[in-house]
């Protein structure tokens, strides 16, 4: 059995501010993130981490490095550059007021219908070849597991979102019917077959967390 632990990234500036990051774009995190990674980390201290991996994007490598430092037993950390966000085109940076404006349907589809979601408009990056670029890097992490091994994984919201439901075996049409995923929260899956199928045991845990989410913490 192989647990994977899939960490989305703790809340930024930009998040704060409703603004699309993306794979291109990025900001700091906000200060009390990092209390919300010790709250995380307090959680996961009880249980025994193979490896980290993380998106090369700021957010996340910072989230997996904070994480990696409060964690015990030396942990290795992996940069995989297939777990970046989405390519949202020329929705990122932008406040999603504005794209509520300039690309309505782009954002709709984006949130509310994946599978009518069409981003040749905006030179984005559609839910096919997310999912093209990310499981590969999870088959790898599963593939070399003896069985026994669990693995934290961190990404960020949208991607993770697409990914997670895909390894469900979700179809593109159904990938919001969890919701979304919160800064600084963990959904487990797990397999007993080496990956050739994944059972989900929680989606979007926060429940270790010291403050209350509002809605600028899920996407």
């Amino acid at each position: 059995m192989t647990k994977l632990y899939f960490i989305r990234h703790g809340k930024t500036q930009w998040n704060l501010e409703g603004r699309y990051q993306g794979a291109h774009g990025d900001s700091p995190l906000l200060k009390e993130s990092y209390t919300g990674i010790k709250d995380l980390a307090g959680f996961l201290t009880p249980l025994h981490f193979n490896r980290i991996y993380s998106s090369p994007l700021l957010r996340a490598k910072t989230t997996a490095l904070e994480l990696d430092r409060l964690l015990p037993g030396n942990i290795p950390v992996t940069i995989d550059d297939r777990l970046r966000e989405f390519n949202l085109g020329q929705m990122e940076g932008m406040q999603f007021t504005e794209v509520e404006k300039q690309f309505p349907r782009e954002l709709h589809a984006f949130r509310y219908a994946p599978a009518d979601y069409n981003p040749e408009n905006i030179a984005g990056e559609n839910f096919p070849d997310l999912i093209k670029r990310m499981r590969p890097a999870i088959c790898e992490i599963v593939a070399q597991d003896n069985g026994h091994g669990q693995y934290l994984i961190v990404s960020h919201g949208a991607a993770l979102t697409a990914l997670i439901q895909s390894l469900l075996g979700t179809p593109i049409a159904d990938m919001r019917k969890n919701g979304g995923l919160s800064n600084t929260s963990v959904t487990t899956i797990e397999t007993t077959d080496s990956g050739e199928s994944y059972q989900l045991l929680k989606w979007n845990d926060t429940h270790y967390l010291q403050k209350e989410l509002d809605p600028t913490d899920t996407i």
